[in-house]
């Protein structure tokens, strides 16, 4: 299940909660003044390989954006 990010309107808590998707935006009460006007933060995410290709991988393993002119793929 994805953390959601949360910060309260009335005290400023910034807080994150284990939620499903469906329930990402559902009522919520702040984990620190109990109150209930809360907004969903934009969360920014980070995903590292170690230089390996993790999507599209391709025979060669050169390739960029899924076209190589070494190997040919496309």
């Amino acid at each position: 299940m994805p953390i959601y990010e949360y910060a309260c309107l009335d005290c400023q808590a910034e807080f994150e909660q284990i939620r499903s998707i469906k329930d990402a935006d559902a009522p919520l009460n702040c984990i620190q003044c109990q109150g209930e006007h809360i907004r969903r933060k934009i969360s920014l995410f980070n995903a590292s390989s170690g230089g390996r290709a993790i999507a599209g991988a391709s025979s060669c393993g050169t390739c960029v954006g899924g076209s190589c002119s070494s190997c040919g793929v496309r």
